[in-house]
């Protein structure tokens, strides 16, 4: 093997890397796919939502033969107070034709994807780690492996190899992510009949619900979720790394304390877990970005930070990165050149791109969480707000005008008066619009 040369390298198997497999395999370059794990999804967790226009423009109808869940026609996010929630949702038949996203396993799609690109005509390699990039002075020429006689050589290398990427620190342009520019997600797969899961979420046929919650997350900046799977519900929280050192809560203690929150005790009750896992999500969001491209290397997906953790959108935008590089792959094989200014197509596609404008616009949020005090955002608000609801509903003869005294009063309070909370409100206006 040490001899063997292919037109690309991709390392990880994950969406960002079967993507641009898929596409360079499909137009005819001789492609490598390089996956850690037993098998693609064996070493991956998402929520998961998988959303339709991004892997279409990949594998047109791809849904006729996917791994999918259910299809999701209704979202809702919920505000927790202690014993209550304030919901928010939107609900529409719209959302089934054509498709808007679907709830997925990455255990079954990882796979499914891997092997879209093995029929294009890639080489998939698994259960091998890639140990460095090898380089000719400042060009990346191939990869070393852990493999004997396990050199690859190749004249582009794609780095999809996740959040904690070696080989993007190797090259200098990912570096240790701070504990407050990554959080940590804990997920379960709750095993449940198909038809109580119908019937508890008011669900026909192949519909499904996504539920993404705020608050009773000890007071640490995080989000959960609840996604309807066909036989199985994908649960979780996801707090930032350095809410949970300050605080020195375990993972899964974080999680047994959210699952007896009423709510949701009542949605997963009869539920058996099934797996557990655990894994670090990029959260820098536009501000750590790394140079996307060099000489004879590219970095997509979550190596390179493309998670968009206000919509939790992180898959769609893997995808559409690991694409995006293949394209300009493609173009670089057909010029001869694989330089730094050869590649640089991929650089203009993601920024000219959805990916890129997302992330700018919401470009100011990280420092606005990151300044804020956790405890105010995502416990004293949320449990305002439920408590404000609850005066407002409680007909017990007190006036409508004072009821709203009551609950202003309450809101207020939470913020420490009404100047931070106006305050709170426009720095957060202005970091949510770039």
């Amino acid at each position: 093997m040490a001899t063997e040369h292919f037109d690309a390298i991709v390392v990880g198997a994950g969406p960002a890397g079967s993507a641009a497999a898929y596409t360079m395999a499909k137009a005819g370059l001789s492609v490598v796919l390089i996956e850690r794990g037993e098998f693609p999804g064996a070493k991956n967790i998402f929520g998961g939502v998988i959303y339709r226009k991004q892997l279409e423009d990949i594998i047109p109808e791809f849904w006729k033969e996917a791994p999918l869940e259910r299809e999701v026609v209704e979202q809702r996010l919920w505000l927790l107070g202690d014993q209550s929630v304030v919901t928010l949702g939107h609900r529409n038949e719209a959302f089934k034709d054509p498709n808007n996203c679907w709830t997925g396993l990455r255990v079954k799609f990882d796979q499914w994807f891997a092997s879209k690109a093995e029929q294009a005509g890639a080489l998939n390699i698994y259960e091998t780690v890639v140990t460095e990039l090898i380089r000719e002075g400042n060009k990346v020429v191939g990869v070393r492996t852990d493999r004997e006689e396990g050199d690859l050589y190749a004249n582009v290398v794609v780095v999809a190899d996740g959040v904690n990427s070696l080989l993007g620190k190797s090259l200098g342009v990912h570096r240790e992510w701070q504990p407050d520019e990554v959080s940590l997600a804990v997920k379960e797969v709750i095993a449940m009949p198909k038809e109580k899961i119908m019937d508890r979420f008011n669900l026909e046929g192949n519909e499904g619900v996504t539920i993404e919650f705020v608050g009773n997350t000890l007071g640490m900046a995080g989000l959960g979720f609840l996604y309807t799977n066909q036989d199985t519900l994908s649960f979780g929280v996801g707090v930032m790394v350095s809410d949970l050192k300050k605080k020195r809560v375990k993972p899964y203690e974080l999680l047994e304390s959210v699952k007896q929150h009423p709510m949701l005790r009542r949605l997963l009750q009869g539920g058996e877990t099934k797996e557990y896992a655990g894994h670090l999500i990029p959260e820098g969001g536009y501000h750590s970005i790394p140079p996307l491209s060099g000489d004879g290397w590219v970095i997509c997906g979550d190596a390179a930070q493309l998670v968009n953790f206000v919509h939790r959108e992180g898959t769609n935008l893997a995808m559409t990165s690991g694409r995006f590089a293949a394209e300009a792959i493609i173009q670089a094989h057909t010029k001869g050149d694989f330089s730094r200014v050869g590649l640089s197509l991929y650089d203009r596609l993601v920024r000219e791109s959805f990916v890129h404008k997302d992330l700018k616009k919401y470009k100011g949020l990280h420092n606005f969480l990151r300044d804020s005090d956790p405890t105010l955002m995502f416990d004293k608000l949320p449990r305002a707000l439920n408590d404000a609801a609850y005066q407002m509903l409680l007909v017990d003869g007190v006036p409508k005008a004072e009821k709203q005294r009551m609950a202003m009063r309450g809101i207020t309070d939470a913020a420490g008066g009404l100047m931070n909370l106006v305050k709170l409100g426009a720095q957060g206006w202005r970091a949510m619009n770039g």
